[in-house]
């Protein structure tokens, strides 16, 4: 058995536009954000959908209803379901902080001054870790603790779906950043990041998963 998710980082929000950490925080998508949405339902509009889903956001669930509005391929297309699941990582105390003072507070303990440098020179899951540990509530989440959300949200999908189904996920930037890290490493996930609006495929099996593409915002790309 084995069925196709074609998760979609929502668009772009205010948080994002004024690069400001966050995860189970939330705020509205601007304009440039709903247009994200919209170009997202048009790459995907001829893909007949067999369920839907986004993570219990009110970002993802407006991006999430944009790109149903565009589809052309499902003529009922139901009430999307939400699933906390494939919330984005969370940064607990950091929440709604500067993004550069952010990484500057959690790396440079480690001599690094920047996300990115922070995750080449150790990694991603790593940076999850290191974050718990100077969070002085200590709730943002370790990299176990992310892990065992989205593993029982591939689990729930696995046990809700069939053979050559496909599913609609909307979910988040670092969430599906590290989906395709840990499945696909061959794929440089530092320079590349998926841009909000994004489409990342990936196909489930029992036992699995297969990046089929990452982060494809183009109008040439394939869908």
């Amino acid at each position: 058995m084995t069925f196709s998710v074609y998760m979609v980082r929502h668009g772009q929000t205010q948080l994002n536009k004024y690069r400001r950490m966050q995860g189970w925080c939330d705020s509205p998508l601007t304009n440039k954000g709903i247009m994200d949405a919209h170009k997202a339902g048009r790459h995907l509009a001829q893909v007949k959908f067999d369920r839907i889903y986004h993570s219990d956001m009110t970002r993802t669930a407006r991006t999430c209803k944009i790109i149903m509005d565009e589809n052309q391929a499902t003529p009922q297309l139901g009430t999307p379901t939400a699933l906390s699941y494939f919330r984005e990582q969370c940064y607990g105390y950091f929440e709604g902080q500067d993004s550069a003072n952010t990484w500057i507070m959690v790396g440079m303990p480690h001599g690094c001054k920047t996300f990115e440098e922070l995750i080449t020179k150790f990694s991603l899951e790593k940076s999850r870790d290191m974050m718990k540990a100077v969070d002085p509530f200590h709730d943002s989440e370790s990299d176990a603790e992310f892990w065992n959300r989205v593993n029982a949200g591939f689990n729930f999908l696995r046990q809700n779906h069939r053979d050559g189904d496909h599913v609609l996920l909307v979910s988040h930037g670092t969430c599906i950043r590290s989906i395709v890290h840990r499945y696909a490493p061959e794929i440089d996930i530092v320079k590349e990041r998926p841009l909000n609006g994004s489409v990342t495929k990936l196909t489930v099996s029992p036992d699995n998963i297969q990046v089929a593409y990452y982060n494809h915002y183009r109008d040439n790309q394939k869908y």
